[in-house]
């Protein structure tokens, strides 16, 4: 589940089973546009893109990179052994490779590359790669944690350079305890016990010879590559520390970085041009050999957070293609607008607030003396002044007149088990608006003052200033002083990296693929997602249960006996499943799908048709 950082209104994949952020936010020289204006637009054959939030990282199975605004644009470069179709069932790219299960006791899972298989750079694509990714996102090799102060800068930059840490958390890639066994152009890994989400553990991925290649100083792809492999086997600290720092840090960036080496693709586009907080401009990757193949030879993703902006911009043809996050006046403006088309649907992303519960602040047991019961009545009293009803009857059923509150952390409304799971887990009745409950369960927590609550939200999402504005209003009347938090970075960042410095966390999880245990790295103890210090052992005990689940059943028991643990601990509330809109002008772009799971309308881009648009350059 990646934040829809679309996020986190934020998922391709930074685990196989985790959510993503939606926020709901040197050059190859192989761009030769002409630059006739100031803004870089030519008239070259491409496509324009909208996004609400700026890409910012390279490596979207991070931690810090794990969102929606990343991934999306990944999903152009990357390309993997398996992809979604439209009916969400798992299609295997046997031109990028192959995988199978080669055993079941104990599980392994044998991948095979193509022999034509390479990155942009010309080299090839291999077993040393997936060797990696599982070394970064296991938690095999991490030695020290990262620590970071309110601006999200690291305070224990010494203990990292000294130790391993890996940016990366995966409880799928956890179960693999075993160093995985390389054979020529396969690798095959055995896991620990029976996962049932196997088959997507594995997706995306970053260069393992240009990551060792910075960090080892070697500049012989193949020697480099080598040495890597070498260090996971040998559990080599030296060599892996700096491994691990060149994958956690050195794929972050905001502008086009002078060493081309950070963006080398194995997909059907590569980054061209990189302005920040502008636009970012693909090219069709010439070294792919797949067959998605891009059809429009340039794409450009320009971000706008402002759902109307982005009206403007495709009405006024400064973009092609939009998937703003919907407003009543955004539905009406385009369906008024005569030449476009537009359609409608729920998205996999659900908007919810999550509670802090280890930063010292008004929802942590340690600003009550250690009492956890007290800390618990002020977190439940929270969720009590939220309006959830009132939200979703101003804010989301003027798009969606059946739209309704949903009560699942796990589930989305529609699907086979969410009755079962959201009709068992008490968040109806827990959560459901009542001042005065909240004002007793203050007064029993002993608490006089009005309760200062830090909320984090995508500032220049108007929907989200729409909803704290409701919150605020509401929350006061039970006690709660609402403020917003003053982002120091950008949101998304500060949401993994700030986290002492607010209380509460308003944005959207968004699904990017159909793993049951999607959402394990969101509540887990120390998991990818939890960025709360929220921590229950019968909540990690039944996650180990639901990996190894296969009847969907037990899996909805399951999930039905977590998210009653969640209630009951008030970790947080869900309170509306995503309307989505998507509008594009068929004049410069056709065969438009899009995915209810990320990455949305970016899907099917191997079957798209253009005609001359603009483009930056």
């Amino acid at each position: 589940m990646r934040i829809t950082r679309k996020a986190a209104a934020a998922a391709a994949v930074v685990a196989a089973g985790a959510l993503a952020l939606s926020a709901c936010s040197s050059s190859s020289g192989d761009n030769k546009s002409d630059d006739s204006d100031n803004a870089g637009i030519n008239t070259n054959a491409s496509v324009n893109i909208a996004w609400n939030q700026p890409f910012y990282s390279y490596n979207g199975n991070s931690i810090t990179g794990n969102a929606t605004a990343n991934n999306v644009v990944l999903y152009l470069t990357d390309s993997s052994f398996y992809y979604y179709d439209k009916d969400l069932k798992i299609v295997h790219d046997t031109s990028f490779g192959s995988y199978e299960k080669v055993s079941d006791d104990p599980l392994k899972v044998k991948y095979t590359f193509a022999d034509d298989n390479q990155w942009s750079d010309g080299v090839k694509a291999s077993p040393a790669d997936l060797l990696l990714e599982w070394a970064a996102q296991s938690g095999k090799y991490n030695t020290v944690e990262k620590k970071t102060d309110e601006e999200g800068n690291t305070t224990n930059q010494g203990a990292l350079n000294k130790g391993v840490y890996f940016d990366g958390a995966d409880p799928g890639k956890a179960l693999i305890k075993d160093v995985p066994e390389i054979d020529g152009n396969s690798i095959t890994f055995t896991y620990s016990k029976p996962f049932a989400d196997w088959e997507v553990n594995f997706s995306t991925f970053l260069p393992a010879h240009v990551v060792a290649e910075r960090a080892l100083g070697v500049t012989d792809p193949q020697q480099a590559t080598d040495q890597l492999v070498k260090a996971v086997q040998d559990d080599d600290k030296d060599a892996l520390s700096k491994i691990a720092k060149s994958w956690s840090d050195d794929f972050n960036y905001t502008s086009l970085p002078s060493d081309d080496n950070l963006y080398v693709a194995n997909g059907a586009y590569k980054i061209s041009k990189f302005v920040k907080d502008q636009y970012v401009t693909l090219v069709a990757n010439d070294k792919y050999t797949g067959d998605r193949k891009a059809t429009i030879p340039t794409v450009t993703i320009r971000w706008n957070g402002d759902p109307m902006g982005q009206v403007q911009a495709l009405q006024n043809g400064e973009v092609d293609v939009i998937n703003p996050q919907s407003t009543a006046d955004v539905l009406e403006a385009l369906k008024k607008t005569s030449n476009l088309t537009t359609e409608t649907g729920d998205e996999a992303t659900y908007e919810h607030v999550d509670l802090q519960q280890g930063n010292g602040g008004p929802f942590d047991p340690k600003s009550y003396g250690g009492d956890a019961d007290k800390a618990l009545k002020v977190r439940q009293a929270f969720l009590k002044s939220i309006p959830r009803e009132q939200i979703v009857d101003q804010l989301i059923k003027p798009l969606n007149p059946q739209a309704a509150v949903r009560n699942s952390y796990t589930v989305t409304p529609g699907s086979p088990s969410y009755d079962q799971v959201s009709g068992g887990n008490g968040m109806a009745d827990q959560q459901a608006l009542d001042i005065d409950g909240a004002k007793s369960l203050l007064k029993d927590a002993g608490v006089t003052k009005a309760v200062k609550v830090r909320l984090l939200f995508d500032p220049e999402n108007t929907r989200r200033v729409n909803e704290y504005q409701l919150i605020a209003a509401s929350a006061k009347k039970a006690g709660f002083d609402v403020e917003p938090y003053k982002v120091q970075t950008d949101w998304g960042t500060d949401l993994s990296n700030a986290t002492t410095y607010y209380d509460a966390a308003l944005f959207g999880w968004q699904s990017q693929s159909t793993a049951v245990t999607e959402s394990d790295a969101n509540y887990r103890t120390g998991g990818a997602n939890n960025y709360y210090g929220y921590s229950n052992k019968q909540v990690d005990t039944l996650f180990d249960q639901l990996q190894v689940a296969t009847d969907p059943a037990k899996q909805a028991d399951i999930l039905a006996q977590v998210e009653k643990l969640l209630v009951d601990d008030a970790f947080g509330t869900t309170i509306f499943q995503f309307p989505g809109v998507f509008s594009w002008n068929p004049e410069k772009i056709s065969n438009v799908q899009h995915l209810t799971i990320a990455p949305t309308v970016f899907y099917d881009f191997w079957e798209w048709k253009g005609g001359t648009a603009p483009a930056a350059s």
